[in-house]
């Protein structure tokens, strides 16, 4: 797979049926391995082992429904209070991160409410606070760690 500008960590692979998985912490599972989940996998680890975010408030891969239309987010952080404090959309390293991105990550904020944003395609890296009351953000170098927030 494609080297990632995250750092590295300890992933797991098994193969079946000529396709290859990787063990996502997360959902305690096996998930076939698509570019798009290795950049998942990496932010995922990045989230626990860097900025230090305890398993149990990450979500992955679940549904939503805006507008009527149901969406699946990447990755969701949670705060404890149960409130959202992060949203991160990942893209294939091969995806350029466009306006388009940043739209649809912006959709799922409308309905989730969260306190940062995240796009990334492993490559390239894009953070943003919000603030929902004056309806504005703004880019970071990096997302806090959990615990100095």
């Amino acid at each position: 797979m494609q080297e990632l500008n995250f750092p590295k960590f300890e992933y797991r692979f098994k193969s079946t049926e000529n396709k290859v998985s990787i063990f996502d912490v997360i959902r305690k599972k096996f998930i076939i391995l698509q570019p798009e989940e290795w950049v998942r996998q990496h932010c995922v680890h990045y989230l626990i082992n860097q900025k230090n975010f305890p398993k149990s408030l990450i979500n992955v891969e679940k549904e939503l429904t805006i507008n009527g239309l149901k969406k699946r987010y990447d990755i969701v952080v949670f705060n404890k209070d149960g409130s959202i404090h992060l949203i991160v959309e990942c893209k294939s390293h091969s995806v350029a991160i466009s306006q388009s991105t940043f739209d649809q990550i912006a959709r799922y904020n409308m309905v989730l409410n969260s306190d940062y944003l995240m796009v990334t395609n492993g490559i390239n890296h894009y953070y943003c606070q919000m603030d929902s009351e004056a309806e504005q953000y703004t880019f970071l170098r990096d997302i806090p760690d959990y615990k100095t927030k």
